[in-house]
């Protein structure tokens, strides 16, 4: 198995501009942590994937758990990493980046292939779901839950029919020790345990129950709650928990659709899908992880096994077409990301009568209140008027995401962030993320993606918060 040890002598500290050319304009896709772009190797000509992180612990763990986990056929190859300073255009002085070299994957993301076969069949589901299965089962022999199982993290080698689809992007895998707290989760594929192991954190921080000697927590068999999800949108083309309504948060019927394992195969798409298909996705949406299937039984299931031709056409591809739908989908997934993103910095809830941060603050003094009456506050530096700057950043959080109705919340944000920026102008972590969004020094010209805004910002404040604690 990797250990730290071994990570730390496989990255590499010479330039990779010695061995690769790397195209900055050609972008494979984009993440919280920075597009994806191409890179090719100068001595073979062959194209690869580069992914760069800002060289921390959490990116190093990131790496770690990859290359534990590459060497199997259904999850992309990291080629090698690089350690190196880098200084992007935007930036004034270079700082410490890793540069992860990873085979490239021509072939799209599960739903864009979906949505490209005319007759995408049940067989073809069936050999998908059983390469997933295979990645998963190779993760979780190692003890590594990957907690962010969606058809964007499954990628396929090619544009050929046979192409093998592969598992990424292990930004949110963690070694499985039972104390898997942290609610990480896109809505439509999260397991009900999460949703327990969340509520009763909330419920906890609010002093509604008390501290539990053995908290809630959930596990791998997250991971095969995800997959039965994925292998029923494959059939039919959406998800089995939804709401008609759009929301930052769960929706209350969503969630109450999740924690009751309530879902129904509707005749209209579902009357060609045989039974067995059926079946798995019965046994793996299971409510109690303990009467989950098990990756092993995902993989001796008849479906996956079977001998019959399942040659029927599944209605998935022609839903999928609708690029509008599936990227309405596919934001809704992100804004839930970063949404739990957020909590999953050390962040705690407490009513408004507690309140520190100026802004809400004022609103308190002038009769409002946020949504929900809570506010973001950093347990760590809940004293107030500890450190002004720390302050203001957590000002630009409560506004991106607890915006006071009735104000305009574009002048509102722009004036928070004018703030921060005055009292945190050395953070170069801040000055990059506000040139990304497009920030004139006196507004952003650009829309701007607020709770993506607020992960970042929550980054700076444990960069600075950490700074302050080293001095």
């Amino acid at each position: 198995m990797w250990e730290e040890s071994d990570m730390e002598k496989a990255i590499k500290e010479t330039s990779i501009l010695e061995e690769y050319s790397i195209n900055w304009t050609q972008k494979l896709g984009a993440g919280i942590s920075g597009p994806v772009r191409v890179c090719v190797k100068k001595s073979t000509q062959e194209r690869f994937a580069l992914k760069i992180l800002f060289d921390r612990p959490k990116a190093r763990n990131e790496v770690r758990l990859h290359m534990m986990c590459a060497t199997h056929p259904n999850i992309v190859q990291i080629i090698e990493v690089f350690a190196n300073s880098v200084q992007f255009p935007h930036e004034s002085s270079p700082r410490a980046r890793l540069l992860i070299v990873m085979e490239m994957m021509e072939g799209g993301e599960l739903f864009h292939r979906i949505s490209q076969h005319r007759h995408f069949t049940e067989k073809q589901a069936s050999q998908v779901t059983k390469q997933i299965a295979l990645a998963l089962q190779h993760c979780h022999l190692l003890n590594i839950a990957h907690r962010d199982l969606k058809p964007e993290n499954l990628l396929f080698k090619d544009n050929s029919l046979d192409a093998p689809v592969k598992l990424c992007d292990f930004g949110f895998a963690k070694i499985d020790q039972g104390d898997l707290m942290t609610p990480q989760f896109t809505p439509y594929y999260v397991a009900p345990q999460v949703l327990e192991a969340q509520r009763r954190h909330q419920k906890e921080k609010s002093g509604i129950i008390p501290t539990s000697p053995t908290p809630y927590t959930y596990n791998k068999s997250c991971d095969l709650w995800s997959l039965g999800v994925i292998i029923y949108v494959m059939l039919c083309g959406y998800p089995p928990f939804y709401s008609r309504h759009h929301s930052r948060t769960i929706p209350k019927d969503m969630r109450r659709k999740i924690m009751t394992g309530s879902f129904e195969f509707p005749e209209e798409e579902w009357s060609q899908i045989s039974e067995m298909a059926k079946d798995v996705v019965r046994k793996l949406l299971k409510v109690k992880p303990e009467e989950r299937l098990t990756i092993e039984g995902v993989l001796d299931h008849p479906w996956l096994n079977s001998t019959e031709a399942l040659d029927n056409v599944l209605p998935s591809a022609q839903l999928m077409m609708d690029k509008a739908v599936v990227a309405g989908i596919q934001q809704a997934h992100a804004e839930q990301l970063a949404n739990m993103r957020i909590q999953d910095l050390k962040v705690s809830l407490k009513p408004l009568h507690s309140v520190n941060n100026p802004i809400l603050r004022k609103r308190k003094l002038l009769g409002t209140k946020p949504k929900d009456g809570v506010y973001i506050h950093d347990r760590e530096n809940g004293a107030e008027d500890s450190n002004v700057a720390l302050e203001k950043l957590r000002d630009v959080i409560a506004q991106c995401i607890l915006p006071q109705a009735g104000e305009n919340e574009d002048e509102k944000l722009n004036e928070v962030v004018q703030e921060a920026w005055k009292y945190n102008r050395e953070c170069k972590l801040l000055r990059d993320t506000l040139q990304s969004f497009s920030w004139n020094g006196r507004g952003f010209t650009d829309k701007v993606d607020r709770l993506k805004l607020a992960e970042i910002v929550k980054q700076v404040i444990e960069e600075q918060t950490t700074s302050h604690e080293s001095q």
